[in-house]
């Protein structure tokens, strides 16, 4: 499970929240076989499950496999230009291509590491 906040999450936010969450877990008992629960941030390459989460990443580096090709490819990686009409636009190299967002398998944010 992700947990997100917009100054950052810290290891003491992951903690809380496995707290609670398996609180509730022991009381209501939803899983019945053993099971692992994992809370963390997404981390500097997050991923992108849905369409806002592709509108706060605007005009950084994304990559991203489809599930059927488009242009003969199926992995892009390239400046998230903008989103428009459930469509991701994409600077590739110097091309800008148009991704139907029903169409992506998985994308993540490229991390900009800077020292």
């Amino acid at each position: 499970m992700y947990i997100d906040k917009e100054k950052g999450v810290t290891l003491d936010d992951c903690s809380k929240v496995s707290h609670q969450i398996s609180a509730i877990l022991d009381v209501e008992d939803p899983i019945e076989e053993k099971y692992i629960l994992e809370v963390s941030s997404p981390g500097l390459d997050r991923p992108l499950f849905d369409i806002a989460h592709y509108q706060q990443q605007i005009g950084k580096k994304i990559k991203l496999r489809l599930k059927t090709p488009v242009e003969g490819r199926r992995n892009f990686e390239g400046a998230l230009l903008r989103v428009e009409d459930r469509n991701i636009h994409l600077l590739v190299d110097t091309e800008e291509v148009v991704l139907p967002f029903a169409n992506i398998e998985k994308a993540n944010v490229i991390a900009d590491i800077r020292y």
